[in-house]
């Protein structure tokens, strides 16, 4: 009886191993030329039979010869005529894409030629490995046409990769985003502030315009940067885009990777120039522009506006009373009481062109002392005096430290009251009065020369003969 002999060899790895592929299929491997025919190249690759891989596959004008090694992909183990199928395309497919996984992985760039368009984007051959560019990510900014990009070759980087479907999907914007921040960055190592350089306008905002100092390295100019007199107008009525400008670099932030630059600063200052023709003290002549709440805005120039102040209107009048004397439009005089070049203000005075009479008749008053005032008007809220032509006024909380005597309406026109100065301010003309104030001080000092005597009268005896005296 014949019988068959246990084993532990699985029979269908015996059969791949003296008859199989040796799991090359699929798989990159060398070979070597054994004779090249009229259209094709004969490769041995260690397996049973040869195969053939059509000359075309290795490029136009190749010199083949029997012996030489060659990277071939093994496609299929056996065709219908039992033949290798082998391939140099594939095998040359197969190592860009070997190269460009090592690329990613590494995150280096890596070059291509834009070569068409589709649907979304463009197609970029990368040494034989096709990938897909979206339309987003061809530049920083929007381009209409990119046919000055196509047909070159030009970095890329490499953003997802998937075998399997044979995907790739590249962006030159990544490239360009990288290396306008190299570029950024060493540029901005190099500024020094006070720098004057030369741009281009690539940009206007409502805030201000970007400038562009290198290619791709751009630095904010803000508007209050621009001009030294055109205020509150929108950048663009100041610059244009692509317009050539000289700009002075005012702040360099290198960790925000931020530039500050201004063009007012690269052009004579009209204010330090006006001032320089006016020093303060000069009497000049303008014309009202504007009249605000504030005061009076008066057109010294062209380019050059200077302000009165309510307060500076008049020695005797109120700001709002003296305010109503001037119309938009009026000429005028003024002079120059003030200057501050850096905040471009220059303060004028009506007033200051005529002496303060008023500031001579408060020479011989000042606090402390008692005056005699006389009554002018009543308002609800106090008595509107004169005291040697100064007006002032007694407010009613003043009037009297009896709540019952603060009403105005117990006093008229010509009543003389005695007050108590309570300050001074000369420059503004101004007095404080208070009846208040002196009848304080008249009690506290009969109580004082109550205590310092030593008869049997009593305190309101005190107060009456106090009061008598001052009378």
């Amino acid at each position: 009886e014949f019988q068959i002999p246990e084993t532990n060899e699985n029979f269908e790895a015996l059969l791949n191993e003296q008859f199989g592929d040796n799991g090359i299929t699929g798989s990159v491997v060398k070979g070597t030329i054994v004779r090249v025919t009229p259209d094709f190249a004969i490769v041995d690759v260690g397996l049973k039979s040869e195969g053939r891989i059509p000359l075309r596959e290795f490029g136009q004008n190749a010199e083949l010869k029997a012996g030489d090694k060659v990277e071939v992909y093994v496609d299929r183990y056996e065709d219908k005529d039992g033949q290798i199928v082998l391939s140099r395309e594939k095998a040359r497919r197969e190592e860009v894409w070997q190269d460009l996984e090592k690329s990613l992985n590494a995150g280096e760039r890596v070059n291509g030629v834009i070569f068409g368009r589709v649907k979304g984007g463009f197609t970029v051959d990368l040494n034989g490995a096709i990938a897909f560019l979206p339309g987003s990510q061809i530049d920083i900014r929007p381009i209409r046409d990119i046919t000055p990009l196509m047909g070159i070759s030009q970095p890329f980087q490499i953003l997802k990769m998937d075998k399997v479907r044979g995907n790739i999907v590249v962006s030159r914007r990544v490239v360009l985003e990288e290396t306008r921040a190299e570029a950024r960055a060493e540029l901005i190592d190099t500024l020094k502030e006070g720098s004057i350089l030369e741009g281009v306008v690539k940009n206007i905002t409502d805030y201000g315009a970007f400038v562009e100092l290198e290619d791709g390295i751009e630095g904010l100019v803000h508007v209050s940067e621009m001009s030294w007199t055109r205020k509150n107008v929108h950048p663009g009525k100041i610059v244009s885009t692509s317009q050539e400008v000289e700009v002075k670099v005012l702040e360099v932030d290198p960790e925000k990777r931020r530039i500050s630059l201004g063009i007012k600063q690269c052009m004579p200052n009209p204010w330090a120039a006006y001032v320089e023709e006016h020093p303060v003290g000069s009497v000049i002549e303008g014309k009202i522009k504007n009249i605000t709440e504030f005061g009076l805005f008066v057109g010294l120039s062209d380019e050059i506006d200077g302000m009165i102040h309510l307060s500076d209107i008049s020695w005797d009048k109120s700001g709002e009373e003296a305010v109503k004397d001037y119309v938009k439009g009026q000429d005028i005089q003024a002079k120059i009481i003030d200057v501050d070049v850096e905040k471009e203000r220059i303060s004028l005075g009506i007033k200051q062109l005529s002496e303060n009479t008023l500031a001579t008749a408060l020479d011989g008053i000042k606090k402390g002392d008692v005056v005699k005032a006389t009554v002018v008007s009543t308002e609800d809220k106090g008595v509107n005096v004169e005291v040697n032509g100064v007006a002032a006024m007694i407010k009613k909380a003043d009037l009297s430290k009896e709540k019952a005597n603060q009403n105005p309406d117990n006093f008229k026109e010509g009543d003389v009251l005695e007050a108590k100065v309570t300050s001074v301010d000369k420059k503004n003309n101004k007095l404080g009065l208070s009846v208040k104030a002196l009848e304080i001080e008249e009690e506290k000092k009969a109580l004082e020369e109550y205590s310092n005597t030593s008869t049997g009268s009593t305190l309101g005896d005190a107060l009456g003969e106090a009061l008598k005296k001052n009378a």
